[in-house]
């Protein structure tokens, strides 16, 4: 059986990830990218389906952990009768190939281990054909992929795993290196594995040390932030939703999606969450993924890419996997990739908006793409879509999305009348007024107060909290605080939000899901934007206290179980946190950064950038 999800903890290289558990066991892992097909997948079955286990020999009396202070170097402490030991696992970043590494420390007394590797490719479905070099290196090779394992511990393969027994005292090192490249190269060179330590640590305190936060959440704000750039694609600036697929929503149910891809939907939170942090080059670098990944014919716009931009991203079915606690299907590829979804459009129009204001340099081709996604808006915004939570239902007027096509005009204008962009902002405001219109009139139910999720529903979506973030609605309309009282009666179950009722709301799966954590962080947003600050502050810090014991978060609570549900960690969780962290340090309500009422707050901390005039 699979451990729990929060007792697992990521390490990474910006191009790869690997999920390493409390028990010392690295139970996922995906080699050389997020969505390679070179990859453990533990977590999804038994552990013959790939895994890499250092621990004690015998049961620890007990273990800790952390990560190194603003790094991604995870240490693990294992205290048993005879001693401790620490294990250290890491990645390089930037490193030549693609290594990973494991080093055993004796700390007191003497601590006797073991290390089991079971190596499979193609989530398990791949035994490689294993070798060993002159130089003692394991060589495991399966059709395109190589490994090699490195280490001056003695090495003995038994029943198609690699394993061996050592033992540490104080001042004792045993590292391990496990270096992944293509099987039709040469071997991945060696590397020291004390000095790529000290390279990893140095790179992650380089980068922290850029940060601009404070307290009283800086920690979490921190962790959080090196979460978000441990989920980055170094080579495209692409970042992953999450390093993981298939982990359920709902355990038991059908609810598994792979997340391992990079969604248009995220696009403004995740802009804003750099920005804020003072991470310009990390936020320039997303927002121009987001122009390469978008770029063609706006009807052929996606939701999400792949980590380089790719389109075609087939769902499939693994069934040879059980998933985790026997969750199945097993998922990888996601077929929402297809669908209509109106409100990408405005995200991405939102994203360069504050791109603009944060002073991010122009690019070449931004404007002239941004007025062809007007155009299409102007010509699809009465058409039903399948809306921002990817309903496989039958597509219908959900409001979240008619008020993301309003945020595309509404931007448009913005960046013609105070950038001075070329564009006929009188049509498009008549086009925007009309869709603010049809939203009041359809999408609002007069009777209870409240916007509802779609036209013809009863019932909500705890996206309504943004209305007042985008700036659709002033944060003073009655309108808006009942939207957020009818959510509170509603969608808030033991404290946290569900994104909509699923046992109500017809999406075309079974019901049932954990309470979305990123819809919580919003609703503190909205108590902001109310002016009820110390609701809002009590929210933030019970969300921060359903992090596990590195600080990391999944993409949902089951509230019953009480514990994570959904892929791990969520950048869209992470992001959330930073941003209503950073709300709740400043004065300003937070609609105000989005909705334009503080359009050029970065531009005192932040680079001015190039002339505007493009992009």
């Amino acid at each position: 059986m699979s451990s729990p999800i929060e007792h697992y903890a990521l390490i990474g290289d910006c191009r790869s990830a690997g999920l390493v558990g409390r028990d010392g066991s690295i139970d996922w892992l995906c080699w050389p990218r997020f969505d390679s097909d070179a990859c453990f997948a533990a977590l999804l079955g038994a552990p013959s389906n790939g895994r890499w286990l250092i621990r004690p020999a015998d049961d620890p009396v007990s273990i800790s952990r952390r990560y190194r202070k603003n790094t991604l170097v995870l240490e693990t402490s294992f205290t048993t009768a005879d001693g401790r030991a620490t294990l250290i696992d890491f990645m390089v970043p930037h490193g030549q190939g693609s290594d990973l590494v494991r080093v055993v420390r004796g700390d007191e007394g003497e601590v006797a281990l073991r290390m089991e590797l079971v190596l499979r490719f193609g989530y398990g479905a791949a035994i490689p054909w294993v070798t060993r070099g002159k130089d003692g290196a394991v060589r495991a090779v399966a059709g395109p992929d190589m490994t090699v394992l490195r280490t001056p511990a003695a090495l003995r393969g038994e029943d198609f795993k690699t394993s061996a027994m050592f033992t540490v005292t104080p001042g004792t090192v045993v590292p391990f290196v496990l270096s992944y490249g293509p099987s039709h190269l040469p071997e991945p060179p060696a590397i020291d594995a004390l000095q790529a330590l000290e390279s990893c640590e140095s790179f992650w305190r380089d980068w922290s040390a850029r940060a601009t936060v404070s307290p009283p959440y800086d920690e979490a704000v921190m962790r959080s932030l090196i979460t978000l750039k441990g989920l980055t694609y170094a080579p495209s600036g692409g970042i992953v939703a999450a390093p993981t697929a298939s982990l359920p929503e709902d355990i038991g149910g059908m609810r598994n999606w792979d997340y391992r891809y990079c969604w248009i939907r995220d696009s403004t939170f995740t802009l804003l969450a750099l920005m804020d942090a003072g991470f310009y080059e990390e936020a320039a670098a997303w927002r121009d993924w987001l122009l390469r990944a978008a770029a063609g014919a706006p009807a052929d716009m996606q939701i999400m890419y792949g980590l380089m931009g790719e389109r075609r991203l087939t769902e499939w079915e693994a069934d040879w996997l059980p998933g985790y606690l026997d969750s199945r299907p097993v998922r990888f590829g996601n077929a929402a990739y297809r669908q209509f979804q109106l409100d990408v459009y405005g995200e991405l129009m939102d994203s360069f908006a504050q791109a603009r204001a944060g002073g991010l340099a122009a690019t070449e081709s931004g404007w002239a793409l941004q007025r062809e996604l007007v155009r299409h808006v102007a010509r699809k915004w009465r058409e039903p879509d399948y809306g921002i939570w990817e309903t496989r239902g039958p597509p219908r007027h959900f409001t979240f999305s008619k008020v993301m096509a309003w945020v595309t005009l509404d931007r448009a204008i913005r960046a013609v009348e105070r950038h001075g962009l070329p564009g006929d902002a009188a049509e498009w405001r008549g086009i925007r007024d009309a869709i603010h219109d049809e939203i009041c009139a359809r999408g609002f139910d007069a009777g209870a107060n409240t916007f509802r999720a779609a036209y013809d529903s009863a019932t909500l979506d705890a996206s309504l909290l943004l209305l007042a973030q985008v700036g659709f609605l002033d944060g003073a309309d009655p309108r808006f605080a009942g939207t957020v009282a009818a959510i509170e009666r509603e969608l808030l179950v033991d404290g946290f939000v569900l994104r909509y009722d699923t046992g109500r709301e017809p999406d075309g799966l079974q019901p049932g899901e954990g309470a979305f954590l990123a819809c919580s962080f919003w609703l503190a947003d909205a108590y902001l934007t109310l002016g009820r600050r110390d609701e809002a502050r009590a929210l933030f810090e019970r969300l921060l206290a359903l992090a596990n014991d590195v600080g990391l978060l999944a993409e949902e609570f089951d509230i019953g179980r009480q514990c994570m549900v959904g892929n791990f960690p969520q950048a869209f969780s992470h992001v959330a946190l930073i941003n209503t962290a950073f709300n709740l340090s400043q004065a300003a309500h937070p609609s105000e950064q989005r909705a334009g009422k503080e359009n050029d707050r970065h531009r005192d901390d932040g680079p001015r950038g190039k002339s505007q005039d493009r992009a």
